[in-house]
């Protein structure tokens, strides 16, 4: 994360100060840190492979920054405790779809504690590429319960913004496969058997995805951006909507 120059000649304005508040966790929080103070914001970015969120978290973080705040980011699969670890079971052993979210909870547990708040501790502005949203998300369409995933997530401290970048499937198949040539087990949805056919696969696991994050805008706030548009225009889309937001009117 970097601290923007302050009081030389030619640099960056001083970041504008933010309200000070609680944390605000969606269930029973982490004990010891219920009555921590922040003066940061947390930003989320969620979307599939190939939405363009990694693109415009770089964007969003040199405007900001470029506005005198602090920015930090964050992700999955990022923490040092299990991050690699991830990576390496879903390569070698055949993981049941709860095994592999209790991985991904730890991996956030530990980003949560030792990055994400204090961070925002600090004031910074934290932009979360990807948050637990996806995690859920992809528990349910794999025939794990709403009500088992909210709880196993009660840990969380809720976002200020949550955006989602909405990308129809048939557009985010050309874009993954331009991109990667080729298209990822997990986010084909091969594991769950759904077509012999990959493309077919994609598809169908792509709209259920999808289905299930229209599904958590109304509970858990997600705003939904019409990411099918250019880069520029998504961009100036989500830019707004946050500059909005931080001088305090609604977005």
């Amino acid at each position: 994360m970097t601290v923007p120059s302050q009081g030389a000649p030619g640099a960056r304005p001083a970041r504008p100060r933010l309200e000070e508040r609680n944390l605000e966790f969606y269930g029973d929080g982490i004990p010891y840190l219920k009555e921590t103070k922040v003066k940061g914001r947390l930003i989320v970015i969620e979307g599939p492979d190939g939405s363009g969120r990694s693109t415009q978290v770089d964007l969003i973080t040199a405007k900001l920054e470029a506005d005198g705040h602090a920015v930090a980011t964050t992700g999955l699969k990022r923490s040092e405790l299990i991050g690699s670890g991830i990576l390496t079971a879903k390569q070698k052993l055949p993981l049941g779809q709860k095994t592999l979210t209790l991985f991904y909870a730890a991996d956030f547990a530990d980003r949560l504690e030792h990055h994400i708040i204090p961070s925002l501790e600090a004031g910074y502005i934290v932009l979360a590429d990807r948050y637990i949203y996806t995690l859920m998300a992809r528990s349910t369409v794999r025939g794990i319960g709403r009500r088992w995933s909210h709880d196993l997530f009660g840990f969380t401290i809720r976002p200020d913004l949550i955006f989602y970048l909405d990308v129809d499937p048939n557009e985010l198949f050309h874009r993954v496969f331009q991109k990667y040539s080729g298209l990822d087990y997990y986010e084909a949805g091969a594991d769950m058997g759904l077509s012999d056919d990959l493309f077919d696969s994609f598809v169908i696991y792509q709209r259920r995805m999808e289905k299930e994050f229209k599904r958590m805008e109304k509970r858990y706030g997600l705003v939904p951006i019409d990411a099918d548009r250019s880069i520029i225009e998504v961009n100036e889309d989500l830019q707004n909507r946050i500059d909005r937001y931080l001088d305090g009117k609604k977005i």
